[in-house]
């Protein structure tokens, strides 16, 4: 039989974007199962709905222990949609998240010598703007209101060891890691804590689109001799969204199966 989980997070609101798939997902249900309510976000609406349908949905087996939740569209590296998103997350649930997840993300891979100018903006957009988009709006919402929170802002090694075909991704996370701990300074005599999770290569949509002889070559690598399961990722994020973790604050916490270590 297995064993119940603490609820640690029975009085949270639980903001996740990018939630509709991979480590989003994965994220909104444990959030879920800690007892969280959960505004789940993603720029594919229908995803979002699904990822809600899944922590609440008759008949599902990942079916949270109570607490309501909802679904919303938003595109996070528009700063008028993200100050919107947290004006209808507020609404929705009359305050502000006390958790926000941030996990929206996007890559546009090519060497160096051949990316796109195009390519380079739309990855910094997503991936470091709308992180700086969300945190904002979040942290404004909560000093407003005077609650305490804990951001946490999904980045990956690659921030900080750098990955062939990937200058606009690897910049952008290491961006997320500089923002967060900055962030952290700030925040902190508010009693908001904003710490990264860093990522490995973890089995979601994102790595379905590498080349498996690469998959098989950075397996070779990791010291655990597998690639990470979303899930992985979720149970760090649901460490440092709860009080367990209330004296860590602008840290970086890899989650990588030893690689790069």
């Amino acid at each position: 039989m297995a064993t119940q989980l603490p609820r640690r997070l029975g009085s949270a609101l639980a903001l996740v974007t990018g939630a509709g798939s991979g480590i989003g997902r994965a994220v909104s249900v444990r959030l879920a199962r800690e007892g969280a309510a959960v505004a789940a976000c993603d720029l594919d609406g229908a995803a979002a709905q699904e990822t809600v349908r899944l922590l609440g949905g008759p008949g599902s087996k990942e079916r949270a222990p109570g607490g309501n939740h909802a679904a919303f569209q938003a595109d996070v590296s528009e700063a008028r949609t993200a100050r919107r998103l947290l004006e209808q997350v507020q609404a929705c649930f009359s305050r502000p998240p006390s958790v926000v997840v941030s996990c929206a993300g996007i890559t546009r891979d090519e060497f160096l010598l051949h990316m796109s100018e195009d390519d380079w903006d739309k990855v910094i957009a997503v991936n470091l703007k709308g992180i700086f988009l969300v945190t904002q709006a979040a942290a404004q919402a909560l000093v407003s209101s005077g609650c305490r929170g804990s951001i946490i802002n999904i980045s990956s090694i690659v921030g900080k060891v750098g990955n062939m075909g990937q200058t606009n991704y690897s910049a952008s996370k290491a961006g997320v890691i500089g923002l967060t701990q900055t962030a952290a300074r700030e925040l902190a005599r508010h009693g908001i804590r904003c710490n990264s999770v860093l990522p490995g290569f973890i089995a979601t949509p994102m790595t379905q689109k590498v080349p498996q002889k690469v998959l098989d070559k950075v397996t070779r690598m990791i010291p655990m001799g597998h690639l990470g399961d979303p899930e992985d990722v979720a149970d760090v994020v649901a460490f440092l969204a709860s009080e367990d973790s209330g004296y860590i604050t602008g840290a970086s916490v890899e989650v990588t199966g030893g690689l790069f270590m």
